[in-house]
């Protein structure tokens, strides 16, 4: 990725958006690090490091060391970066230490839900699992996992989920291999505080868009920047009802360092912005108004109808987590216009 101006911008706000003095001369482990909520992360702290002197020690885990030093152009090559292999599905056995750990990595996107149900469902309980026991063994001040507002399942009362609220999942339906994933991920977490000590903090993002999505995610989202940016109409796959929380991606790391630093263990926090609950279709429209586009329709495959999300209203309830001083800064249009302007001011 090029490190544009209009994205530094948006590092260096961060600074002020959430404290980061407490991460300050530690190491941190962050798998999935090079996804759309997480490598914007990495990016807030490694801009610590290179302009505020933090010494974040960043150990980001993936399969390859290319795919940190393409995504990481600004700061690869710096000791307070270092790529470690990671495979989520696989035993892990580092050579350090961490002080926090984030896990993300899993299958993120519809596609490959669709494509690797298992690995998806595995990568987020087996790989919660042996993170947990390695920082059971290292001694880590906190483990942080990123859960889903999927977790919530199917419900009819229209108002925004609160972090206690659950609803239908259909288990035989392999498009559950992602909710059901992060609901037993999300109680190992809890049964590792309760009977190991092991310190957790979940967060439960809702549908975070931005610059940072890499090419090939599905999410609708995603795919309407890309058409938008490539001088295409927006083209939908349904007719786009579905109530959703949308929060920037930026926005929506600053929610993960608070909840990292700030979060009661063992507790969950949604991660949403109170301003931005609308349709699908809304962004959509958002979208192809600031880009001079026009929004298309065309029907589902049979093939893409079963990787859709299945929950018609998956708004959330952010107030535990702006209990702990955490606002979003960028409101959708705002976040909207950014999406666009740093993709075409980043290619």
């Amino acid at each position: 990725m090029q490190y544009c101006d209009m994205y530094l911008e948006e590092l260096c706000d961060a600074q002020k958006a959430v404290d980061l003095s407490g991460l300050y001369n530690k190491s941190i482990l962050i798998t999935g690090a090079s996804g759309l909520i997480l490598s914007a992360l990495v990016d807030i702290l490694s801009f610590a490091n290179a302009e505020c002197g933090a010494n974040i020690q960043l150990y980001l885990a993936a399969r390859t060391d290319e795919e940190i030093s393409s995504r990481f152009t600004r700061y690869y090559g710096n000791p307070w970066l270092r790529h470690v292999y990671y495979d989520a599905l696989k035993p892990v056995s580092f050579d350090f230490s961490a002080d926090f750990i984030i896990h993300g990595a899993s299958n993120a996107h519809p596609q490959a839900y669709l494509a690797e149900p298992v690995e998806t469902l595995l990568a987020n309980v087996t790989g919660i699992k042996e993170l947990l026991d390695y920082s059971r063994n290292a001694g880590s001040t906190r483990v942080l996992y990123i859960s889903s507002s999927e977790v919530y399942g199917r419900k009819v009362e229209a108002r925004p989920f609160r972090e206690d609220d659950y609803g239908f999942v259909d288990i035989l339906n392999a498009r559950a291999c992602y909710p059901s994933g992060k609901r037993a991920a999300e109680t190992l977490c809890s049964a590792y505080y309760q009977e190991y000590g092991v310190e957790t903090v979940i967060v439960r993002p809702g549908h975070i868009y931005g610059p940072t999505a890499t090419p090939m995610d599905s999410r609708a989202t995603a795919q309407f920047a890309r058409d938008v940016v490539s001088g295409r109409n927006i083209l939908m796959k349904s007719a786009g009802t579905q109530l959703r929380s949308y929060c920037y991606g930026m926005d929506c790391a600053t929610a993960i360092l608070t909840v990292l630093l700030q979060g009661k263990p063992a507790e969950a926090y949604n991660i949403s912005n109170r301003d931005s609950i609308v349709s699908i279709r809304q962004v959509a429209e958002k979208m192809a108004v600031l880009a001079g586009c026009r929004l298309e329709f065309e029907s589902a495959t049979d093939s893409e109808q079963k990787s859709f999300n299945l929950m018609d209203n998956s708004s959330l309830d952010a107030q535990k987590l702006e209990a702990l001083g955490w606002r979003a800064v960028y409101s959708l249009d705002e976040g909207v216009r950014r999406t666009i302007g740093i993709m075409k001011q980043c290619k």
